[in-house]
């Protein structure tokens, strides 16, 4: 079985910061969100990933190379334009060949990983089979019909729902599927696109299976998406400290301090929280619980609470930050003004004055 991981499409959802770089490389608790995928496709026992490529892939291409830190064997598939995850599939065909394989879309993150769904793949004889996860709003999503325990319909994006089934961004198909993507026709978005492929499948008499997701998942295509899943993330985080703690600083709950992160004098760390390697944190400081502070951070004085403080970010102010995402190198100063709060998504190498 053979896994192929989509990293295209722009990220408008998340601009600024994803006019600098690719949306899924952005950091959720301190690992690119692509990692994450990575990691549940290689723990399912899938060690050939082929990973699917828009116009913005520098970052992705050096920071995961021929992906043999992760244990598994990467290959590089382009789709200069995203015109759909069955279109990747079609450009994905001479590295997929003919073995059946998991797709999996690169902005998704599970509690439980995937293991279980692949197993229940392999142990099935499906032809392809969906996950499955319930949401308050199913008209965001590619939406599935069940009647009787048989997946009976998929619908992209319905205006009028009939259930609250949305489909998550994980597939797994036989070889079966590319007879039917390469007769597909756009749709009106101009894509190609999989849940088409999918009713082709169930309309022909294949057998189409589903699993519901065990634990949460989560689709980080928006930046209030981004901090829930931080936070669900840090929830888990075991408590460590590899750099220094001042006297005078309180560590409260569960928090990691990085190698060679220093917590100055009267700085208080509330968790869950994770602080990076060659921080600065204070002093007169308090970071709150859910937040996320990369590499080579300055934080001097105010209040940082649920936000994602990116690599190399410099805070020097006394004001309370809720909320926010703040983007790579970005730097934050005080001004005469005193708002109660700010709640900010800032780009990378961004200069702000508060």
């Amino acid at each position: 079985m053979k896994g192929l991981l989509l990293a295209g499409g722009f990220g408008t959802r998340l601009r600024p910061l994803t006019h600098t770089g690719n949306k899924h490389m952005l950091p959720v608790a301190n690992k690119p969100i692509l990692f994450y995928g990575i990691e549940n496709i290689r723990d399912a026992g899938v060690k050939e990933i082929g990973i699917i490529l828009g116009p913005m892939n520098e970052t992705i291409t050096e920071s995961i190379r021929d992906g043999s830190k992760f244990g598994v064997e990467v290959v590089y598939i382009d789709q200069p334009e995203p015109k759909g995850l069955a279109h990747a599939v079609l450009v994905a065909k001479e590295f997929l060949k003919d073995e059946p394989f998991v797709m999996y879309l690169g902005d998704n993150l599970l509690k439980r990983g995937i293991k279980y769904l692949v197993d229940d793949f392999n142990e099935s004889k499906y032809d392809a089979m969906i996950a499955l996860t319930k949401v308050e709003d199913p008209r965001l999503f590619g939406v599935a019909e069940v009647d009787k325990g048989k997946l009976i319909r998929v619908v992209e994006k319905p205006k009028q729902p009939k259930t609250n089934l949305a489909i998550t961004g994980i597939y797994m198909f036989t070889p079966s599927i590319f007879d039917v993507v390469k007769k597909l026709k756009p749709s009106w978005r101009n894509e190609l696109e999989i849940t088409d492929a999918i009713q082709a499948l169930i309309d022909k008499g294949c057998n189409v299976g589903y699993r519901m997701v065990d634990g949460w998942w989560k689709d980080t295509g928006k930046p209030e998406d981004l901090l829930e899943a931080n936070r669900l993330i840090l929830s888990d985080v075991k408590p460590s400290c590899e750099g220094t703690i001042e006297e005078e600083s309180s560590i409260i709950g569960h928090v990691v301090v990085g190698k060679n992160s220093t917590v100055k004098k009267n700085t208080t760390i509330r968790g869950p929280a994770i602080i990076g390697r060659d921080c600065t944190i204070g002093p007169n400081t308090y970071i709150g619980p859910y937040t996320s502070i990369g590499n080579n951070v300055s934080i001097d004085g105010g209040e940082i609470e649920n936000s994602i403080i990116m690599d190399g970010a410099t805070i020097h102010c006394d004001k309370k930050i809720v909320d926010s995402l703040i983007g790579r190198e970005a730097m934050i100063t005080a001004n005469s003004t005193k708002p109660s709060g700010c709640r900010l998504v800032i780009g990378d190498n961004t200069y702000i004055e508060l």
